[in-house]
């Protein structure tokens, strides 16, 4: 079986562990509160370690993959996590091993059929398979009208299709196993002119823009957002629903 990486972060892994938000720590904690054995997690398409860092405190090894060599040089270390580079269809890692599976911002990228007979092939009898992910996030009015003309419009024809299942909060995805009703969980921040449009240029959909049109969006944007934003230092709270599905082999 050989599958097709369709790598759209290695060109901005240094912003993308800078400039992208942190997960509540209610959903570790929520998380960590179903799984039978805290002795091994594989966290799937792990970026720059994001959660794999965050799930140090709670299990004895943390195994981070991810299909980008670019993301795993910049990825932050910490005893107890062993990164590698591995598609999510193809971990090489033994069956019946991992206590925990986690994806974080990333199913939509996978072969999903073929990552979730991956995902039951490696999860341990009782193990927790936990996948998450969050569309636009909300700020003021001004704010958010200008954040979804970029998105809708600017962006519009430079989305890659897969980013369809994330505004579709994962409905059209059929989960294996047996589903968990859960709780509904929020991504909060305070952030700065220049910490949003940090985050805003790791978006997949400008890649492409600047490839195509030979210039970047996020100079225009950078002008209407300084127009509704006042002094750039000040700080505005930002939230982000996030969609959570967790399943158990």
């Amino acid at each position: 079986m050989s599958m097709v990486f369709k790598d759209y972060f290695s060109d901005v892994s240094k912003n993308y562990k800078i400039f992208r938000p942190e997960y509540p720590a209610e959903l570790f904690e929520y998380i960590v509160s179903l799984v039978e054995n805290n002795e091994i997690v594989w966290d799937c398409a792990t970026g720059t370690g994001q959660t794999a860092k965050r799930l140090v405190k709670y299990f004895q090894k943390i195994i981070a993959s991810d299909p980008s060599s670019s993301q795993i040089s910049n990825a932050e270390r910490a005893d107890g996590i062993e990164y590698f580079v591995a598609t999510a269809e193809q971990s090489n890692l033994g069956s019946a091993t991992m206590d925990l599976i986690t994806v974080s911002q990333a199913l939509h990228w996978f072969c999903i059929n073929d990552f979730f007979k991956e995902a039951e092939r490696i999860l341990k009898p009782g193990g927790i398979l936990a996948v998450w992910s969050y569309n636009l996030l909300y700020m003021t009015p001004a704010i958010d009208e200008l954040i979804q003309t970029f998105y809708y419009r600017t962006l519009g024809d430079y989305w890659p299709k897969e980013r369809l299942l994330v505004a579709n909060a994962y409905s059209d995805i059929e989960f294996p196993l047996q589903e968990i009703t859960v709780p509904v969980f929020q991504m909060k921040a305070e952030w700065n002119l220049n910490e949003l449009l940090g985050y805003i240029s790791t978006w997949s959909a400008i890649k492409k823009f600047e490839s195509v049109n030979k210039v970047s969006p996020m100079n225009d944007l950078h002008t209407r957002m300084s127009k509704v934003w006042g002094n750039p230092a000040e700080k505005v709270p930002v939230n982000w629903p996030l969609t959570l599905q967790i399943r158990r082999k």
